[in-house]
């Protein structure tokens, strides 16, 4: 064995110790997420209530629970059913953008749910004409959440009162997202820019509005022009003309939020021919881990670690450099099928 192979089986040796120490902080980040899902199992099993009990608390039933208007014998008590279901690339929370805005190129749909209406296409007539529509959820993979405070990411672990913040954690766990409408097809509605996870129920659909939904003082004069048009028929030029005028109303919002920062998202070869084989949106990987979709337990406990989600039919791993504020994506590859993997085997098995 000559000089030049002892140096190669030093790099193959270099290479395998990085792959098994990624390996150990992958099954670290794997075991964190375990004891996660076990204690939301366990907290799911401890507040389980029958359909009549949970009508008495007051919470939202289940997708796939009917709901009433009203419960007459519980005042404080208010139930929906579904209007449809919204269909997106996100099978687990994990990853998700906190904002619609984030991921803005992934597509998504809602399907209308055809019990609600004998012709759902009909309660969407016209919605083609709106640029952006607001759609309210259900956040139905989350319990009510009764605590006074919550952690936001940006804050690092500090504490501010629920509503002064858009956390998914909530007494009432109901979601608000601004969408951009790309189409419609039948009962379906494609739309741009994801914060959902996929099977989220929808409570309803109402078309974004600039004039009256972008804070702004509103002259007599316009007032009393934009009140001969009907809720939605406003022309663009009326609403363009409302958002222009209204310019020079002061919003505003604590430093932290507007203060955010974003990480550097740097592909390395092999995740970057991953992508181009499995014909993958870069960008929307690319802006989901911008924002860092960490939690703030996660940031700060490991730092530095590698990450795992599943966007679609893929998975993505990467690992954050939190002192260089950089993300590295490793690998992008199709999600492993048990079911499949097992079948092969046993075809191999057989022959």
């Amino acid at each position: 064995m000559n000089e030049s192979d002892i140096e190669d089986l030093k790099k193959q040796l270099s290479i395998a110790r990085n792959e098994i120490k990624n390996l150990r902080q992958q099954i670290s980040n794997l075991q964190f997420v375990h004891q996660k899902d076990v204690h939301t199992i366990r907290s799911a099993l401890e507040n389980f209530q029958c359909e009549s009990c949970r009508s008495n608390s007051g919470k939202l039933p289940d997708a796939e629970q009917p709901g009433n208007d009203h419960d007459e014998s519980n005042p404080a008590s208010v139930l929906f059913s579904p209007i449809g279901v919204i269909r997106t690339a996100f099978s687990e929370k994990r990853a998700v953008p906190r904002q619609a805005n984030v991921a803005s190129k992934l597509i998504s749909r809602v399907e209308l749910n055809p019990t609600i209406f004998n012709n759902p296409e009909h309660s969407i007539q016209g919605l083609e004409s709106f640029s952006h529509v607001w759609i309210i959820y259900h956040f139905h993979r989350n319990q009510a959440h009764l605590k006074a405070k919550v952690a936001p990411p940006r804050l690092g672990g500090e504490r501010v009162g629920v509503f002064s913040t858009r956390s998914p954690h909530r007494p009432c766990p109901i979601g608000l997202s601004l969408v951009q409408l790309d189409r419609i097809e039948n009962s379906t509605i494609y739309f741009y820019g994801t914060d959902m996870v996929d099977e989220t129920p929808v409570l309803d659909i109402k078309p974004y509005i600039p004039q009256y939904d972008v804070p702004g003082k509103i002259d007599e004069q316009q007032f009393y022009s934009s009140r001969e048009a009907p809720d939605g028929e406003e022309t663009v030029e009326q609403a363009t003309a409302s958002s222009s005028k209204s310019s020079n109303t002061s919003v505003a919002v604590p430093n932290w939020i507007a203060n955010g920062s974003t990480l550097k998202v740097v592909f390395n070869v092999n995740s970057d021919q991953q992508v181009e084989e499995l014909t993958v949106d870069k960008q929307s990987i690319a802006d989901i881990l911008k924002a860092d979709p960490r939690s703030v337990y996660l940031r700060t406990k490991y730092g530095s670690q590698i990450y795992t989600f599943q966007l679609g039919e893929n998975t993505v791993t990467c690992k954050f450099d939190d002192q260089n504020s950089t993300v590295n994506v490793l690998q992008v590859r199709k999600v492993v099928n048990l079911s499949d993997m097992n079948e092969r085997t046993d075809d191999k098995d057989v022959k």
